[in-house]
């Protein structure tokens, strides 16, 4: 099944034309080794081994950083398949689009060393012709995005004419989404949320997770899936993992966040350092509520949305 990823070529996309020119993505990451027989089936395993080397090479990073720069760098090694499709800002408003063709190289002594092949459509893509929600998607921070879900929007703009399977859709591949309404809303609130951060009542106490003045805290990749929001504590004492419940089951949400605390505890907490949760819905919810009576460190917030029209 194809899907589709955002991929930053170098940092504000300083490598794309040459990238485009020479029919390639890649990345750095300063892991400076031929990857190939390294790049094992699971990312975890592949940071296991890579942190500490990138650690080595970068004294000055924290482990957070570490842990989402090994991943972004396995994705484009290995996680992108050959026949998927990506999208690379150029830098000026447009994205290069192209279909991945081949398995990963190694190019010692370049600005991007780990490759993948790519053929580049004739057709480009203008920022001003995506819909908000697909803009906030490929301007997220991070070398690597998943846009899978906005599959049939990007076949339309590359003038495609495939018909997307159902089952490549997000909410109807997720069993435990029981309000495809409330999932569509709260995938705007995310986005809503983090650049509104320091007006909630959580930006008072937490700032979300960055790394040389970017923030890396959203869909933060973890072995259970991406966790919504990685803030931490103006005191630095303190890791918050924020999940929005959209639309899906309580058991599912509480279970969800408790794996996600359980990651950020064994590998990426410093001694000393406490994991707390937020799970944050439209509406009170009775289970959530109960189950997390017995969860002091996970805490339930509810949001409101305010519509108004004004007459002229």
């Amino acid at each position: 099944m194809k899907r589709y990823f955002r991929v930053m070529l170098g940092k504000k996309s300083i490598y794309a034309s040459e990238c485009f020119k020479e029919g390639y993505i890649g990345a750095d990451f300063g892991i400076h080794e031929n990857l190939s027989g390294n790049l094992p089936d699971n990312w975890r395993d592949f940071n296991k081994k890579y942190i500490p080397v990138f650690m080595e090479a970068r004294p000055d990073k924290s482990k957070v950083a570490a842990g989402l720069a090994c991943g972004f760098l396995w994705t484009v090694c290995r996680g992108i398949k050959e026949g998927d499709i990506v999208l690379c800002p150029n830098g000026e408003g447009r994205y290069f689009v192209g279909q991945i063709t081949g398995a990963y190289t190694y190019a010692p002594d370049t600005n991007l060393p780990h490759r993948r092949p790519v053929h580049w459509l004739d057709q480009m893509i203008d920022r001003s012709d995506m819909s908000e929600a697909l803009r906030n998607s490929t301007g997220s921070i991070g070398t690597v995005s998943n846009i899978d879900r906005y599959a049939e929007e990007i076949e339309k703009l590359i003038g495609g004419h495939v018909q997307v399977p159902a089952s490549q859709s997000l909410i109807s591949s997720d069993p435990t989404v029981e309000d495809p309404t409330i999932f569509a809303l709260e995938r705007h609130l995310e986005d809503f949320l983090v650049h509104n951060w320091s007006q909630t009542e959580l930006g008072k106490d937490f700032d979300i997770f960055e790394e040389d003045g970017e923030l890396i805290g959203q869909q933060y990749q973890t072995d259970t899936g991406p966790l919504d929001i990685l803030a931490i504590s103006k005191d630095k004492n303190r890791l918050l993992v924020v999940e929005l419940k959209k639309g899906r089951a309580s058991d599912s949400v509480i279970g969800q966040v408790q794996r996600y605390m359980g990651y950020v505890k064994d590998e990426l907490a410093k001694e000393g350092q406490l994991v707390e949760g937020v799970i944050i819905a439209l509406e009170d919810d009775q289970r959530i509520k109960r189950a997390l009576s017995v969860a002091p460190n996970i805490s339930f917030y509810k949001y409101q949305v305010s519509f108004k029209l004004i007459k002229n």
